[in-house]
C-alpha cells in the first residue's frame, strides 16, 4: 500500500507540462497538433485554392506577388485520449526489499508512475482511461477529461 508521504511526489510533478511530441487525433480542440487542417489560429501552410471554394481565406498577399490564388491553412488542435494500463500480476509484488526503507517496489513504483501521468494529463484537460489487470482484466475505466 502507498505511504501518505509519497503521494506528494505525485503532486511534485504536476506543474510540469506534458505536451506529446507526435501527432494525435481527437475530437475536441486542445493542446495537441492534430494531423488535420483547419481553419484556426496556428498557421500552418498554404495551398492552391481550387474553383468554388470559400474566397474568405484567400492570401491576398500572395496573390498580389504570384499572381495566384492561396488558400491560408492552420493546424487544428485535438485533446488526446490516454489509456492508462496498470499490471497487478503477482509478479509485480516480487521481490519485496522490507530491509531497504526508501525502496519501491515494482507495483509502488508502477502505481506513483500512472498516477503523475495520469494527474498531469488531467491538468491539460485530456481525457483519462485505467485499466489495470493480472490473469485478466479486473478494472476498466471509461474514458474522461474530469476527476472522478
Amino acid at each position: 500500500m502507498i505511504k501518505t508521504q509519497d503521494w506528494s511526489k505525485v503532486r511534485e510533478v504536476g506543474n510540469l507540462e506534458f505536451l506529446a511530441k507526435q501527432l494525435v487525433e481527437g475530437f475536441i480542440t486542445g493542446l495537441h497538433r492534430s494531423p488535420f487542417h483547419g481553419f484556426s489560429v496556428e498557421f500552418a501552410e498554404h495551398r492552391l485554392y481550387n474553383t468554388g471554394e470559400s474566397t474568405r481565406h484567400i492570401d491576398w498577399k500572395v496573390f498580389a506577388k504570384t499572381d495566384r490564388l492561396y488558400i491560408k491553412e492552420y493546424e487544428e488542435e485535438t485533446n488526446l485520449r490516454c489509456q492508462i494500463l496498470l499490471d497487478t500480476s503477482s509478479s509485480m509484488f516480487y521481490p519485496t526489499e522490507k530491509n531497504q526503507p526508501n525502496y519501491l517496489g515494482k507495483i509502488t513504483f508502477a502505481i506513483l508512475a500512472a498516477s503523475a501521468l495520469a494527474y498531469m494529463l488531467q491538468k491539460q484537460k485530456d481525457a483519462i482511461s485505467l485499466c489495470h489487470f493480472a490473469e485478466e482484466i479486473e478494472l476498466h475505466t471509461q474514458c474522461k477529461s474530469t476527476p472522478s
